[in-house]
């Protein structure tokens, strides 16, 4: 006759252990996981010239592309006006832009080019560093790109919004702006920032706000100044994953901070975000020099034609750039300029996207 150890035994309760162990080890190796590495091959030089541009790009290499950005090197004199950010998307081979059809255009992207303008002036001491944040995830393991364009600005001191959404089923992990051609020397993207495609935002005009969830968007809006261009474009891109996941796993949460100027002319300013510890990993961020109020009105540009960014890029907590191979960073930083004449009103706006994939705001 066998005997059943009592609950109560050393027995029993090692029996009562193992059964938990049992049950407790498949849970943890289905752990959902998400990690983020910063890659940044340092600085490409230019422009060199007036009403050009210059090129550069970020790779992943054991992981998938979920944002990035780009910091320049402007120099201290009054060329510092000269040099802006013309662009900061993902790439299929590091290379190659998405400009054809809206819509999904590309898959799996790995890559990450930052583009550098300059307008009536140029200095040696002009860069572009871009920066790939490079996500490896056992939950979201394909991604895809959802890119809308507009025609314009096309005439002085006005601007041109739009907005990319994800598809139906897919969580929003970063995004990117566009604009061309470099030629035009007072165009450049001034805004670049996670939004939700409903009426409460305006379908992408209003910006998401500190401490919003989920948005499903991202909105990209292309500045001029006192030049004119029939062929402008501004672009929009939105790096979404693909429809195979569990939504009920994934939670995104927007950090965003406002702060004034810059307002005296060849002056910049710099404002920080950053997600907290519960929030997951920083998987992307946006940037803006505005007239303020992005995330509550429709995005207004700031008052004259020279404000633009210098940068928009992952960061510790001072602004400082994250170096290259620095492992699930917590900040996102912009930097804006004035150009060369006074901009009051200005405001420089930040934004960080933070991704959690071990709890779900979603019923």
């Amino acid at each position: 006759m066998s005997m059943k150890p009592r609950r109560g035994t050393a027995a029993g309760k090692a029996l009562i252990l193992a059964a938990l162990l049992t049950i407790a080890v498949p849970e943890a190796a289905h752990a959902k996981t998400a990690d983020v590495t910063v890659v940044s091959p340092g600085p490409t030089m230019g422009p060199p010239t007036p009403f050009t541009g210059v090129s550069s790009h970020a790779d992943c290499p054991d992981g998938l592309v979920s944002g990035g950005g780009a910091d320049q090197a402007i120099g201290s004199d009054e060329m510092s006006n000269g040099n802006h950010v013309m662009g900061m998307v993902p790439s299929a081979d590091g290379a190659t832009e998405y400009v054809d059809t809206p819509g999904v255009v590309g898959t799996d992207a790995a890559h990450w080019m930052a583009f550098g303008g300059s307008g009536s002036r140029s200095s040696d001491a002009f860069s572009t560093t871009p920066y790939a944040i490079c996500l490896s995830s056992n939950l979201i393991r394909h991604t895809q790109v959802v890119m809308n364009k507009a025609q314009g600005p096309s005439t002085g001191l006005s601007s041109k919004l739009v907005t990319a959404t994800c598809p139906t089923g897919t969580v929003l992990i970063g995004g990117g702006a566009r604009t061309t051609p470099a030629s035009v020397g007072s165009l450049k993207p001034i805004a670049s920032f996670p939004t939700f495609n409903d009426a409460d935002h305006h379908f992408g005009a209003i910006a998401a706000g500190d401490g919003e969830h989920d948005p499903d968007a991202w909105t990209a809006v292309g500045g001029i100044g006192g030049g004119r261009g029939a062929d402008n474009m501004t672009y929009a891109y939105a790096i979404c994953s693909t429809d195979d996941i569990d939504l009920k796993h994934v939670s995104t949460t927007v950090r965003f901070t406002e702060v004034s100027g810059p307002n005296t002319a060849s002056t910049g300013q710099t404002a920080t975000a950053g997600c907290t510890r519960g929030e997951g990993r920083l998987v992307s961020g946006g940037a803006a020099i505005s007239g303020g109020n992005v995330t509550t009105t429709d995005f207004g540009k700031a008052t004259s034609g020279g404000p633009h960014l210098n940068g928009s890029f992952p960061s510790d907590a001072a602004g400082t750039p994250a170096g290259d191979g620095t492992a699930n960073p917590s900040y996102w930083t912009a930097a804006t300029h004035s150009g060369g004449s006074p901009s009051q009103g200005s405001y420089s706006d930040v934004w960080a996207l933070c991704l959690d994939v071990r709890h779900g705001h979603k019923p």
